[in-house]
């Protein structure tokens, strides 16, 4: 190699203060940490996916009540941020889907490339957040 031409930095053990702030982490591992990520967000949201479907399907009363949670609340907790919950849950499932799609087709085809990842991470991405977002604008009641 020659002096002309700049040596990439090796990062063998990442310090979190000095090297991640400038550390470029590639689409394939956004995609791998989005997909921990949502499944973290799907356990934790448990219960209320658990609330609100036995609330949407017990009686119609209850399915009253689970409709004025959208729109009015439930006790202090206003209807917007429960669209937010809602809207988290969503995302969370559709990006867990479409990423474990991704790896299951990676495994069964051996699809193991540079290449392969970065277009299908890309897609992952471009899926799960534009459907998020068609799913989004039908919640908040823009179509």
């Amino acid at each position: 190699m020659t002096e002309l031409a700049k040596k990439r930095p090796e990062f063998r053990n990442i310090n979190a203060f000095t090297d991640l702030p400038t550390y470029r982490l590639p689409v394939a591992g956004i995609v791998s940490i989005l997909h921990r990520i949502s499944g973290l967000i799907m356990f934790l949201l448990l219960p209320f996916i658990v609330w609100m479907f036995d609330s949407s399907v017990s009686s119609e009363i209850s399915f009253a009540k689970f409709n004025a949670a959208f729109n009015v609340g439930l006790g202090f907790v206003p209807g917007f941020l429960v669209k937010l919950v809602a809207l988290a849950i969503i995302w969370a499932y559709l990006h867990h889907l479409i990423a474990g799609v991704r790896h299951l087709y990676m495994d069964a085809c051996h699809a193991v490339s540079k290449e392969f990842g970065k277009s299908s991470a890309i897609v992952t991405l471009v899926l799960s957040l534009g459907l998020t977002a068609a799913l989004g604008a039908k919640l908040f009641g823009l179509y």
